[in-house]
C-alpha cells in the first residue's frame, strides 16, 4: 500500500515541481550583455523558519513546491530570525568567450552559502559574508563575488543560503570578469574621489576653525568624518581596509558612525543657524531629540546591537533640522539658504535609500540609485561649504557695517570734542581773567589780615599769661574749698547727702579702704610676701608667691556687711561723732535701713570703739576711719 502511494505521489510532486520551475524565468548568459541583475520572476525563495534545513533537503524535489517566485523589484530578507534559501536558473552558453562571476551587492549580509553545480552533476559550496575574514574572499573586492563554472551547458540551478542579523537586499548580479574588473576600477576611482572630498572638506574646515575659532567648524569636521566612516561601513570599504580581520565590528561600526553623524549634524546645524536665538522653541525640541537619540544608541550598545538596523529613525533628526533651516530662512536668516539646498539633496537621497530598502517596485536598482545617498552627501557637503562661507560673508558684511558706524560715530565724537574743547578754552580764559582780578583783591586782603593777625597774636599772648595766673588761682582755691568742705563735714554733724559728696559710690569707698588698709605697704597674710598683683575683685591684691588673694574689705569692720559701703561709712562716722550715743532707731530713720540691722551693726561699732579708746584720742577728724580696720 505504501509503495503504491509513493508511486502515485512522486510523479505528482515531480509534476508540481516542474510547473514551479517553469514559472521561474531563466537567465541566459550572452556575451552581448555585460551584466544581468536578477529581479522579479528570475528568483524564487524558500523561508526556513526553523533554521534547520540542509542543502540536500532543499534541492530534493519534495521542496520544489515550497519555493515561491519573487515578485518584488529586488529580493530581500525581512525577518532576521529566519534563514532564506534562494534559487536561480542560468542558461550556460558553451560558446561564450567570457568568464562569468556571480556578485552580491549588499555588503552587510552576515552569511552567504552559494551551492554551484559542476560538470559531474554534483554541487560545491562557496561561503561568503561579512562575518567571515576579508582575506578568505575569492576576490578582494568590497562586494561578495565567486566564479561560475565555465564548462557547464544548458540550464543550471544555483542555490543560495542567506542568514543575516538584519534585513538585507539580496541584489544578485551576473557579470563578465572583464566588465567586473572595469566596473571595479571605476567604482574604486569614484570611491577615492568621494572619500578624498570628505578629507578635503575636513581639512578646509579645520583651517577655518584655526582662523575663526568657531566651534561649528569642529562639528562639521566630526560630521564629515562620521559620514565617511558610515559610507565605508555600508560600502564594505572599511571592512576591506580598516578592520579586515575583525568581522564582528561590521555589526556595530555602522551604527556608531551613523549615531555620530546624526548628533554632530544636529550640533552643527544648531551652531550654523544660531537656533538658540532664531528659533528658541525648536532649539528645545532639538535638545530633546538628541537626548532620545543618545538614549536609543546606549540601548543598542548595551541591550541589543541588532537594533542598529532601525536606521529609519534618522529621519526624525534629519527632518527636524531640515524644517528648522526652512523656518529660520523664512524668518529672514539669509545664512540658511545654502543650508536648506544642501539638506534638500540629503533629504532626497535618504528618501531614495529608504524606498530601495522598502523594495518599491517602480524604483530601478541601478548603480545611480544604489549610490544616490553618496552623491547627495557630496552635494550636501558642497552646499554646506557655501553656507559656511555665506555666513562668514554675512558676518563680515555686518562687521564692516558696524565698523562704518563706529567710524562715523568717532567722527561725530571728534567734532563734539573739538567744539567742547573750544568752549572749555573760552571758559578757562574768562575764568583765568576773573581769577587774576580777584587775586589782586585777595593779595590786598591778605596784607590787611596779616596786620590783624599780628594784633591778635599779641592779644593771644596776653590772654595766655592771664589764663595761667587764673588757673593757678583756681587750683589753689579748689584745694582750699575741698579742705574746708572736708573739715566742715568731718567736724560737724552733717547729713548723709553732704557725706556722700566725699564717698559717693562703692568704687570710692573701695579706693579709700585700699589706701587706708595698705598705707604702710602690702604683706601677704599667708607667706608675708610683699609683692602682689591685681586680684579678681576691685582693689583686691593677689600674692605673687603663693597666690593668696585678699579683698579690700577683708579683716575690716565692713567684712560680711550687706548694707551699702557709703551708708556703712556714714554709720561709723555718726557713731564716732556722737560717741556712740545715737540710737539704732535714729540710724534707721537717717539711713533708711531696718532698725535691727542698724542695732546689730552699731553694737559692733561700739565694741570696736570701746576697744580703741586710747588709739582714737588725738586723731581729729580722721578718728572714725581708724575704726574701720579690725585688729588681726
Amino acid at each position: 500500500m505504501v509503495k503504491l502511494l509513493l508511486r502515485f505521489l512522486i510523479p505528482l510532486w515531480a509534476c508540481l515541481a516542474c510547473t514551479k520551475v517553469c514559472a521561474q524565468v531563466t537567465v541566459a548568459i550572452a556575451d552581448s550583455a555585460k551584466q544581468q541583475i536578477f529581479r522579479y520572476g528570475q528568483v524564487s525563495y524558500l523561508m526556513d523558519v526553523h533554521n534547520n534545513l540542509t542543502f540536500n533537503q532543499v534541492k530534493n524535489p519534495f521542496f520544489d513546491v515550497k519555493f515561491k517566485t519573487n515578485r518584488d523589484a529586488t529580493p530581500a530578507t525581512t525577518d532576521p530570525n529566519v534563514t532564506y534559501w534562494y534559487r536561480i536558473r542560468i542558461m550556460h552558453n558553451p560558446q561564450s568567450r567570457n568568464n562569468w562571476i556571480l556578485e552580491f551587492f549588499d555588503q552587510t549580509i552576515d552569511s552567504i552559502a552559494v551551492y554551484s553545480p559542476d560538470k559531474q552533476g554534483s554541487y560545491s559550496a562557496t561561503f561568503l559574508g561579512s562575518s567571515r575574514p576579508f582575506a578568505a574572499r575569492m576576490y578582494h573586492h568590497k562586494n561578495f563575488s565567486l566564479n561560475l563554472n565555465s564548462g557547464l551547458t544548458g540550464v543550471q540551478v544555483y542555490y543560495i543560503r542567506i542568514k543575516s542579523h538584519q534585513p538585507v537586499n539580496v541584489i544578485m548580479v551576473l557579470r563578465s570578469v572583464n566588465w567586473f574588473i572595469s566596473y571595479a576600477l571605476d567604482e574604486y576611482f569614484f570611491f577615492g574621489i568621494f572619500y578624498g572630498m570628505i578629507l578635503v572638506f575636513g581639512l578646509y574646515n579645520l583651517m577655518m576653525f584655526i582662523a575663526m575659532r568657531q566651534k561649528q567648524y569642529l562639528y562639521y569636521i566630526a560630521y564629515n568624518l562620521s559620514i565617511g566612516l558610515y559610507e565605508m561601513c555600508v560600502d564594505g570599504i572599511a571592512y576591506q581596509y580598516i578592520w579586515p580581520g575583525a568581522p564582528s565590528w561590521n555589526h556595530q561600526a555602522y551604527g556608531i558612525a551613523l549615531f555620530s553623524a546624526s548628533i554632530f549634524s544636529v550640533l552643527f546645524a544648531q551652531s550654523l543657524l544660531n537656533v538658540k536665538v532664531n528659533a528658541p522653541r525648536l532649539n528645545k525640541l532639538i535638545l530633546w531629540v538628541m537626548t532620545l537619540r543618545s538614549l536609543f544608541f546606549v540601548l543598542c550598545l548595551t541591550v541589543n546591537e541588532n537594533w542598529f538596523r532601525y536606521k529609519i529613525i534618522e529621519i526624525i533628526p534629519l527632518s527636524l533640522i531640515y524644517f528648522t533651516g526652512c523656518y529660520v530662512l523664512i524668518k529672514g536668516y539669509n545664512a540658511a539658504r545654502f543650508f536648506v539646498i544642501g539638506y534638500s539633496f540629503l533629504f532626497a537621497g535618504f528618501i531614495i535609500k529608504t524606498l530601495i530598502a522598502l523594495n518599491v517596485w517602480w524604483l530601478p536598482v541601478t548603480a545611480a540609485a544604489y549610490y544616490s545617498l553618496s552623491f547627495c552627501f557630496i552635494m550636501e557637503m558642497i552646499f554646506i561649504s557655501f553656507a559656511i562661507g555665506d555666513k562668514v560673508r554675512i558676518l563680515k558684511q555686518k562687521e564692516e557695517e558696524a565698523q562704518l558706524l563706529v567710524i562715523k560715530q568717532l567722527k561725530l565724537n571728534d567734532e563734539l570734542k573739538d567744539t567742547l574743547n573750544k568752549s572749555l578754552e573760552d571758559q578757562v580764559q574768562e575764568r583765568t581773567r576773573e581769577l587774576s582780578e580777584k587775586s589782586v583783591l585777595i593779595a590786598q586782603q591778605n596784607d590787611e589780615l596779616k596786620l590783624v593777625n599780628q594784633l591778635l597774636k599779641q592779644q593771644a599772648e596776653e590772654i595766655s599769661r592771664m589764663n595761667v595766673l587764673l588757673e593757678n588761682d583756681n587750683s589753689a582755691l579748689h584745694q582750699d574749698i575741698e579742705k574746708v568742705t572736708h573739715s566742715r563735714i568731718m567736724s560737724t554733724e552733717v547729713d548723709f547727702e553732704e557725706f556722700s559728696k566725699i564717698y559717693p559710690d562703692r568704687e570710692t569707698c573701695f579706693k579709700f579702704l585700699s589706701d587706708l588698709k595698705w598705707e604702710k605697704g602690702y604683706a601677704c597674710r599667708k607667706c608675708s610676701n610683699t609683692h602682689y598683683g591685681n586680684g579678681h575683685l576691685p582693689y583686691s591684691r593677689r600674692c605673687s608667691k603663693c597666690g593668696y588673694e585678699e579683698s579690700v574689705i577683708a579683716y575690716t569692720l565692713l567684712q560680711n556687711t550687706r548694707i551699702p559701703l557709703n551708708k556703712a561709712f556714714y554709720m561709723i562716722f555718726l557713731m564716732y561723732s556722737t560717741n556712740g550715743k545715737i540710737s539704732s532707731h535714729k540710724l534707721s530713720e537717717i539711713l533708711s535701713i531696718r532698725q535691727s540691722t542698724c542695732w546689730a551693726y552699731s553694737s559692733r561699732i561700739k565694741k570696736v570703739m570701746n576697744s580703741r579708746k586710747k588709739e582714737a584720742k588725738n586723731t581729729g577728724d580722721k578718728g572714725w576711719s581708724k575704726l574701720v580696720l579690725e585688729t588681726d
